[in-house]
């Protein structure tokens, strides 16, 4: 009798042992426990620590509450201006309803990882290349809205959504670098032109300075001079005068008309040989280096003046010509090639200077 008692009681023991093993659960810090009792939801969400349920009837699931990190696959889409792109992103995303999580999705992980490849394919879609590679933070809170809506109905929220690395084809790096050289080449000629303007003005200053001052243009001169000396010992700088070209340049075609304007009215101020003496050969002017015409000795042969020359003599004239001789006067061209048409025309102190010098 007390034999049996005893097994009776070991037994108990036993069963209740068993039993509490089947009932006790314990939930961490970072989870929930949802009980389902006999397949239908209970209403309390089972805190972290210990916890009991009854066994063979009450289904205990634990979900995790940490913010999950979940990549998202490369995905090929073509942007707003039709440039094929490779776009990756990762996804932070947290439960904040246990029971929603299980009860409203079947696998709340799977569907929060689809919603985000479709919105990454429609977000690169509506957005153009320069958006994906400089506005990527207006393009992941696009983003994080879009995986963001449907994911609150099924107790999940959406922390943080990023786009890692966009993938372009090699053309359109090829072209970008061109774009990017351009640019730069674009922005050095600018520096440079703005540098040329300030030193233009800079120059203009000095300049302006030493024109007050022509000392100072010595002075500078003299620098450059021992500037290049210094440098190439083997070298020979002479300065020459810009004025002085300008001055040979403004005075030359004017002492040649006068040169050639004195033999002109000289050999119109020549007397005419008597009737009874033979005709002498007036002397020629040949031409010197600077076109003046200066006189020579006339050649044997006489010439005829030429009636198209201003000191040619009109025909019928009196006293130019005797009956039987010929009167010839030098050949003498007012203005030589070498002188312009534009010459200035001589005052008339000049002229008159050239009138009375004796032939």
């Amino acid at each position: 009798m007390v034999e049996e008692l005893v097994i009776a009681v070991i037994a108990a023991v036993c069963a209740c042992g068993l039993y509490a093993m089947a009932a006790a659960r314990v939930v961490r810090q970072y989870e929930r426990g949802v009980v389902f009792r006999l397949g239908r939801l209970q209403e309390g969400i089972r805190g972290p620590g210990f916890t009991t349920i009854l066994p063979f009837v009450d289904k205990l699931h634990k979900v995790n509450m940490q913010i999950v990190t979940m990549p998202v696959p490369a995905q090929d889409g073509i942007t707003r201006d039709n440039v094929t792109v490779r776009v990756d992103a990762v996804i932070y995303f947290k439960v904040v309803d246990a029971a929603e999580a299980l009860v409203r999705v079947e696998d709340y992980r799977f569907a929060v990882s689809q919603m985000a490849q479709t919105s990454l394919r429609s977000i690169i879609g509506k957005s153009d290349l320069d958006d994906l590679l400089s506005n990527r933070e207006k393009l992941n809170q696009g983003l994080e809205l879009m995986i963001d809506s449907p994911a609150i109905g099924w107790g999940v929220q959406i922390d943080r959504v990023e786009i890692k690395d966009v993938s372009l084809p090699e053309t359109m790096k090829r072209s970008m670098a061109r774009q990017a050289e351009a640019d730069r080449e674009r922005r050095a000629r600018v520096i440079n032109a703005d540098a040329e303007l300030q030193a233009s003005k800079k120059l203009a200053e000095a300049a302006k300075e030493m024109s007050g001052q022509p000392a100072a243009l010595q002075l500078r001169l003299l620098q450059t001079v021992v500037a290049v000396a210094a440098e190439k010992n083997s070298t020979l700088v002479l300065p020459f005068p810009v004025e002085l070209l300008r001055f040979l340049e403004r005075a030359t075609p004017a002492e040649a008309v006068q040169a050639v304007q004195a033999v002109s009215g000289a050999v119109q101020a020549a007397p005419t040989p008597p009737a009874d003496q033979p005709a002498v050969a007036a002397p020629t002017a040949p031409t010197g280096p600077t076109g003046a015409a200066t006189t020579a000795d006339a050649p044997d042969a006489p010439e005829a003046p030429d009636a198209t020359e201003p000191g040619a003599p009109e025909p019928g004239a009196p006293g130019l010509a005797a009956p039987g001789l010929t009167t010839t006067r030098p050949k003498v061209s007012s203005v030589p090639p070498s002188v312009p048409a534009s010459a200035p025309p001589l005052d008339e102190e000049s002229q008159k200077r050239q009138d009375a010098q004796p032939v």
